[in-house]
């Protein structure tokens, strides 16, 4: 995570109008080899000319030390504050700790999609959600043929999607990180002509 200063971030955002920039949401951050996982997305940024950006960590590492709160809400409008800045964003919206993507991640895509921003995804599991869910969890149609867990009766989404509806109606997605750049790449491209 990087944090910058008001007058560099301006600095910096009006050079970077020369190449698009590119919000890297997801929970990459939480991983050890994050410096690495960003170093690649950032790469496959720059062969597509864009420039990727990854979180902020609020200035934490500035030497930042308030209550957690405090580096909470430091981080959460840092975050915010590039995506506002950023022409579009890359998701990496894999399964974290369950079969859902990162909740974080989940409000990021939902806020940029919001402001209207273009948003590539990466990372989903292969198949349905519904598919997924079913081999967790005993599932059973109803009669009405619902899918529903078997011991709560709780419906389980079963459009075909692979992700819930509101993600895979709002979003592009793609296999990996790379072709995911290279997509939003494309949409800026035909959004240029």
């Amino acid at each position: 995570m990087t944090h910058e200063a008001p007058a560099a971030r301006a600095a910096t955002t009006a050079t970077a109008r020369l190449r698009p920039r590119v919000y890297l949401a997801g929970p990459d951050i939480f991983f050890r080899d994050s410096a690495k996982i960003y170093e690649s997305l950032k790469a496959h940024c720059a062969r597509h000319g864009l420039e990727g950006v990854e979180p902020s960590d609020g200035g934490v590492r500035d030497g930042f030390s308030g209550s957690d709160e405090e580096q909470a809400r430091r981080i959460y409008e840092g975050n915010v504050a590039l995506i506002r800045e950023a022409d579009g964003v890359i998701a990496n919206l894999m399964d974290f700790r369950g079969l859902e993507p990162d909740s974080g991640t989940v409000f990021e895509v939902g806020f940029a999609v919001g402001l209207g921003k273009p948003v590539v995804v990466y990372g989903v599991p292969s198949g349905s959600y519904a598919s997924r869910v079913c081999k967790q969890l005993d599932c059973v149609a109803d009669p009405s043929g619902a899918l529903r867990e078997r011991e709560s009766g709780v419906m389980v989404e079963g459009l075909g999607q692979p992700l819930n509806l509101m993600l895979a109606c709002s979003t592009a997605i793609e296999l990996t990180a790379e072709s995911a750049v290279a997509r939003l790449a494309a949409v800026f491209a035909e959004r240029a002509r």
